[in-house]
């Protein structure tokens, strides 16, 4: 593949990437004002065909609730989950891969030994003793997704440090008097937020999937709040006789997905050339 012909890939990976995303977000952070209305309940228009009324274009589900409405008040909770799920695990994740990564010694055996514990416990065992445990709820969903995945940027931070520790830069400073802490958060983790920032875009499609499914499963929030996994579950009795129910929503999580995967696949090509794809 020429140059040319690369760069222009990796242009509609950007526009689509970045155009899927800013219009589902913009949809949902909007929801409240578009759908005031989202859990009205009208019993005379159950299970109404999408494209059949104006006032519901992607039809009714079996309580005659807008499958519009709720689908992008739904998205509401998904992307909650999702962002905010990634930030506890960034947050988490990088302090202790910067502590293992720069300091060594016993505080790496410690950090890293628990990250293989972590690795070693299936995702779908965890979440079915911590919600047995403690219960479901969207708090307890964020709080399952943060524990399962602050690996992953601990391990990433950790390998970046081991090899910018060595750097002359930071000799350097370190051979000045320059302290630890600033060290690290001033010489060290400026330069290893492109991969960890790759990582975020993807592991925030990655939780959404992940609640649907918890939802779906009965594990993950409320069912009685509206969401993309929680549609799924309501409308998969309806299949034959309401498909609309639950293609809707699957759909809005299929165009979610998508959208941060391609934008992650494009922040990867400029942040992080070291994984850039060969196409």
């Amino acid at each position: 593949m020429t140059t040319q012909t690369k760069s222009r890939f990796l242009s509609l990976e950007l526009i689509l990437g970045a155009g899927l995303t800013l219009i589902i977000g913009g949809a949902v952070l909007l929801s409240g004002w578009i759908f005031p209305d989202v859990g009205k309940i009208d019993l005379m228009a159950r299970l109404v065909a999408p494209f059949t009324r104006m006032d519901h274009i992607f039809g009714t589900d079996p309580l005659g609730r807008d499958v519009l409405a709720r689908v992008v008040a739904g998205g509401r909770i998904s992307l909650l989950v999702g962002f905010t799920s990634v930030l506890g695990s960034v947050v988490l994740g990088v302090i202790l891969g910067l502590v293992a990564g720069y300091y060594r010694g016993i505080w790496d055996v410690i950090v890293m030994r628990f990250a293989d514990v972590q690795l070693a416990l299936p995702f779908i065992l965890l979440a079915i003793t911590v919600i047995a445990v403690i219960g479901g709820s969207l708090t307890n969903t964020i709080i399952l997704l943060i524990v399962s995945q602050w690996v992953q940027y601990a391990r990433v931070v950790r390998a970046q440090v081991l090899a910018l520790r060595e750097r002359e830069f930071v000799l350097a400073a370190r051979a000045i008097g320059v302290k630890n802490r600033n060290i690290i958060f001033s010489h060290i983790l400026p330069n290893l937020m492109g991969p960890v920032v790759v990582l975020m875009t993807l592991n925030v499609a990655n939780n959404i999937l992940l609640e649907s499914s918890l939802t779906f499963l009965g594990l993950g929030v409320d069912p009685t709040i509206p969401s993309w996994g929680g549609m799924l579950a309501d409308g998969r009795t309806y299949l034959q006789s309401a498909w609309w129910v639950s293609v809707f929503p699957g759909l809005a999580i299929l165009l979610t997905v998508l959208g941060l995967n391609l934008l992650g696949d494009w922040l990867r090509d400029h942040l992080d050339p070291t994984g850039r794809t060969t196409r």
